[in-house]
């Protein structure tokens, strides 16, 4: 833990629009500010001046007072910002350097600074999660940013000189610059690939989202966007180095991320499901921090076919019990009945899978014990290797090289290690092949070409995704994709909208830039080793720290929910109930034969039958 900072939890808003009075600017900021008051209830502040506006809702945790209030002014500056620079005490030294003095602890002050030094570089100094905006006054124009990753969201409409932007879809709604058509190819790939957005697209045609690592510039000139970070730009990683270093400099890495991210005077709190990721979190934490406390939340399942995690969970307790406090909880049926609505509403897209509703719930849990930051082990998987679906680049990476002996003893270990029967072995040999001479984009319209027969017009199917070729192995194409495309912008949002919904802010620390760099440019074999151990760096690294019985842990467990299979067949049954008419992009006939089926009792389907009915739940209240 450490001194007193300013945390800063919140919704931004904002927009430049000439075409209407300054009085109605200030209405249309104070709308859009209240539809967000759940990010940040304890302040809203405007800002206005001729045709641009600034809004901000702020929920205080440290400095109650009136100066860390947003807008903030500095150095003809205003600023709104939303997240966290987790280098700012670093930062502050180097700016006081320079002769800057602040007024003020917040990291808010610090940006203005930054951008002041630097210009637009600015963000490649920072360290963090964030979604601000910023006006100069001396150069007229609106500088945006959004964070490496897309921890934060920022939404944004621009029309023909009209510029309006957002942390959520409902402040954007209440603009006179949105309109309600639907992004129908969006909607074809959450429904099938179950993503919340692409590239820049929403589920709505005026609504953008900036791209993680860009900025966006507003002026009279117009509007661009540009890149400040790849993860494929040039790092050097050191390969001199002996395996036992490369161990070590991941430890540091990982530690100092931690260290960082859990620097606050309120209470914290961590997810602890049981799998390697979230325990490493809560070990590391214990391990450095003995005096302190740590609340941890773990949710169950039990019955046939769900997973309970609390004997996993319960390894990391016991060895840190003068630290961790354990919460465990299992909702019933009647509270998964009287949260969906609101599940729903904060999720602002369709509700891909019922695990999501689990997540609310942690946070639910986590509110109603006082807890406003909460630790989360995303991110991890997409660039350590942590999915069995990864196996697959494995093996192609082995049969590209023509190691034929590697690839055996390969298998051989990941048959052993992960309990494969002879037949699920043989899937993944032939898709090991299988992906020696396809990409990324080949293996997912193979997936969508699965489901043409529910598309209306099948033909569209091709044109719903485009993922560039990424240089080096097809590892690398595999986890840059999952990292920017497939996998984690989806569980950003739903990790974003439910710690809001409950004004907890959520911190990711394997999502460190400076780690991912380090972990990404390095051999295949420091993430899945040649015994087929997943996140092997990981493990060796925090080996001493963590259980045994985490740290030899090898079953990739998807968290199950009974949403699909009992869920949808009880409480929200009548979640089946269709209205076709709103489904005219779909094949109707496939769409009843697929709820037939479930009905009937067939599981095969049942994750597609709970987008079915999900989004047509949205579609009814949200759309």
């Amino acid at each position: 833990m450490s001194g007193r900072r300013i945390v800063i939890m919140c919704g931004i808003t904002g927009c430049i629009d000439p075409e209407i009075s300054r009085d109605k600017l200030k209405q249309n900021i104070e709308r859009m500010n209240a539809t967000q008051r759940h990010r940040g209830p304890d302040n809203s502040g405007l800002w206005v001046e001729e045709i641009i506006g600034l809004g901000h809702s702020r929920l205080k945790i440290i400095d109650l007072s009136d100066a860390a209030n947003q807008p903030m002014q500095a150095n003809e500056c205003v600023i709104v910002f939303n997240g966290e620079i987790y280098n700012h005490v670093e930062l502050r030294e180097e700016l006081q350097a320079h002769g800057f003095t602040f007024r003020t602890k917040t990291d808010t002050e610090i940006i203005l600074a930054a951008y002041k030094r630097w210009g637009t570089f600015c963000t490649r100094h920072f360290a963090g999660m964030w979604a601000f905006a910023i006006w100069d006054k001396e150069r007229k124009q609106l500088f945006c940013s959004r964070d490496r990753f897309g921890i934060k969201p920022f939404y944004y409409i621009s029309r023909t000189g009209r510029f309006y932007f957002a942390s959520e879809y409902r402040a954007l709604k209440v603009s006179p610059v949105f309109s309600a058509d639907l992004n129908i190819n969006q909607l074809q790939r959450g429904l099938i690939l179950g993503w919340t957005n692409y590239e820049d697209e929403t589920y709505y045609d005026c609504i953008k989202s900036l791209k993680p690592g860009h900025n966006l510039i507003v002026s009279k000139e117009g509007t661009r966007i540009e890149q400040y970070w790849n993860l494929e730009w040039p790092y050097h990683n050191g390969h001199q180095i002996s395996d036992p270093e490369r161990r070590f400099h991941f430890y540091e890495l990982f530690k100092q991320s931690l260290v960082q991210h859990v620097r606050s005077d309120v209470p914290v709190g961590a997810c602890l499901s049981g799998g390697l990721d979230s325990s490493s979190i809560a070990s590391l934490y214990s391990y450095l921090n003995p005096e302190s406390r740590l609340d941890t939340f773990t949710i169950y399942y039990t019955g046939y076919g769900n997973i309970d995690e609390r004997p996993f969970a319960d390894e990391v307790s016991k060895k840190f019990k003068s630290v961790i406090s354990p919460h465990t909880f299992t909702p019933d049926d009647d509270e998964v009945l009287s949260e969906f609505h609101r599940v729903a509403d904060f999720s602002e897209v369709p509700l891909i899978g019922s695990s999501y509703l689990s997540q609310y719930l942690v946070m639910k849990q986590a509110a109603a014990q006082g807890i406003k930051v909460m630790l989360g082990g995303q991110g991890s998987d997409e660039y350590l290797g942590g999915y069995m679906h990864c196996f697959y680049r494995w093996m192609a990476y082995y049969f590209e090289k023509k190691e034929w002996s590697k690839a055996i003893q390969f298998m051989f270990y990941h048959r052993q290690k992960h309990q494969l029967t002879w037949r699920q072995l043989v899937s993944s040999i032939v898709k090991g092949f299988f992906m020696c001479f396809k990409n990324e984009e080949d293996a997912l319209k193979m997936q969508l070409a699965q489901y043409s027969g529910l598309i209306k017009n099948p033909s569209t199917i091709k044109s719903l995704i485009h993922l560039p070729r990424i240089s080096g192995s097809k590892i690398n194409n595999f986890t840059y994709h999952m990292m920017f495309a497939t996998s984690l912008p989806t569980l950003l949002h739903y990790e974003d909208r439910y710690s809001m919904a409950f004004s907890i802010e959520s911190r990711v620390p394997f999502l460190d830039h400076r780690l991912v760099e380090y972990i990404y440019h390095l051999s295949p074999e420091y993430k899945i080793s040649s015994e087929a151990d997943t996140k092997f760096i990981l493990r060796q690294s925090l080996r001493r720290i963590l259980p045994s019985r985490i740290a030899n842990r090898q079953d990739k467990r998807a968290f199950a929910t009974p949403g699909e299979t009992q869920w949808l067949r009880n409480g929200l049954h009548n979640l089946l109930q269709l209205d076709h008419d709103m489904f005219h992009w779909l094949n109707i006939p496939k769409v009843k034969q697929l709820i037939a089926a479930y009905e009937r009792g067939d599981n095969r389907e049942a994750s597609l039958v709970w987008r079915l009915a999900t989004f047509n739940y949205w579609l009814k209240h949200f759309a």
